[in-house]
């Protein structure tokens, strides 16, 4: 065994310790104890000789490593390019994840910053057809909706439906409401399921729907609903979330739009016999004409009034002549079209607004109108008559000179008799 230098066992700072040597007997060995030094004797020649054996090894052993190291670093070129393009392949993989990344939360925020917008813009709106159609598009904008519906129940006598995204005959099935014991509810989540034939009819069926209350002062007005086409698409909490918020908002939006509305309305009827009254009028007509010469339509107006009506109203006082008016009035109503637009404007002078509409569709107006007025009594004034004055809008006249010729028509109309039409285009 080569003894341990002393330099390795002592460590940084040993010394060598010189021991004398014992005597020996022929055919014995010397031993080692524990704790003993190596002999003083050549043993300087023995840890040079250590020394540069280690030196020889470590020198070998580092060609070795170099010879290796050398025949690896061809071998192993191949492998260094591989793995260096494997590397540039995934980080330009990470980045484009990054960027697809950064690019969707870029979209999430402009979206949600648009229908931020759109909330905060709700209630600052009075105008109640305005408030329905906002309400819609930023309802319809969520994440795999395809349409949106807001059904109102509560806020007039007849319910109040607008859709967006839905054909006529979607929005006229019945609409979603709440359970049938009454109580209120969060949402209301619907898939819908078809036999193959239907689903296939012509791919656009709905599949899945979800509907939130919409609530006011008063409390629950109707129903905000979603529906999606996808066949795989499911309305889940982060959706419910979403338009429940934007119920919150439009809600009380709604109510005060279609306060305000009515409001208008009655501001716009008049008082005794529900027409319009004559501020209105004039509004309309001027409104109606711009658009006509806008957009090269038609326009017509008839102004007529009750045919001896001052004498009416001198023999049977004027309460009893204000219920004649009344009675009048309701029975014009019944007989404009819905597009038409009647209004009183002033004592027992009336006028209807006729848009798309030609002279001769004025005619026919009055023919009705005679007719209804006429065909039986009213009240304590008998059987009535009405004269009245037709026009059609030329290309060159504003609103007052339209109604100043329907007027000068209808006293040319009383000039020639009761009950008689005169037209404000022939001289």
């Amino acid at each position: 065994m080569v003894p341990e230098p002393a330099s390795r066992r002592g460590g940084s700072g040993a010394r060598t310790v010189c021991v004398a040597k014992h005597s020996q007997a022929p055919g014995s060995r010397l031993q080692w104890g524990q704790g003993s030094a190596p002999l003083c004797d050549g043993s300087r020649l023995d840890n040079a000789l250590t020394t540069a054996l280690i030196a020889v090894i470590a020198a070998l052993g580092v060609c070795v490593v170099v010879l290796g190291a050398l025949l690896l670093s061809r071998r192993s070129a191949r492998d260094a390019d591989e793995r260096v393009a494997a590397a540039v392949a995934d980080m330009n993989e990470r980045m484009d994840a990054m960027l697809e990344d950064l690019t969707h939360a870029l979209e999430r925020s402009e979206e949600e910053g648009r229908r931020g917008r759109t909330l905060s813009e709700l209630a600052g709106t009075i105008d109640f057809d305005e408030v329905l159609s906002r309400t819609l598009h930023t309802a319809a904008a969520l994440a795999g909706v395809d349409a949106a519906l807001v059904a109102l129940h509560t806020l007039g006598p007849k319910p109040v439906v607008a859709t967006i995204g839905l054909s006529e005959q979607e929005a006229e099935q019945p609409q979603v409401v709440g359970p049938p014991d009454g109580r209120p509810v969060r949402s209301v989540r619907i898939q819908y399921e078809y036999p193959d034939a239907a689903d296939s009819a012509d791919g656009a069926a709905v599949h899945a729907g979800l509907a939130v209350p919409l609530s006011g002062e008063e409390g629950e007005i109707g129903y905000l609903t979603v529906y999606a086409r996808s066949r795989t698409r499911s309305f889940g909490e982060e959706d419910v979330f979403e338009l429940e918020e934007l119920a919150r908002r439009a809600g009380p939006a709604i109510e005060n739009a279609h306060r305000f509305r009515e409001a208008r309305q009655l501001a716009d009827l008049d008082a005794l016999t529900g027409l319009h009254n004559r501020r209105y009028f004039h509004e309309t007509l001027q409104r109606e004409v711009a658009r006509a010469h806008r957009y090269s339509r038609r326009l017509a107006l008839i102004v007529f009034d009750l045919d001896d009506f001052k004498a009416i109203n001198d023999r049977i006082g004027h309460l009893a002549g204000d219920a004649v008016l009344a009675e009048a009035s309701d029975r014009v109503r019944s007989v404009v079209r819905s597009a038409d637009i009647a209004c009183r404007v002033g004592g027992d002078e009336f006028a209807v607004i006729l848009p798309e509409s030609t002279l001769d569709d004025a005619d026919q107006l009055y023919r009705r109108l005679l007719e209804a007025v006429s065909s039986r009594p009213i009240g304590g004034a008998g059987r009535l008559q009405i004269s009245a004055g037709i026009g059609e809008l030329r290309a060159d006249e504003d609103a007052t000179r339209f109604f100043q010729r329907g007027d000068e028509a209808l006293y040319r109309a009383k000039e020639a008799g009761k009950g008689q039409v005169a037209a404000a285009n022939s001289a």
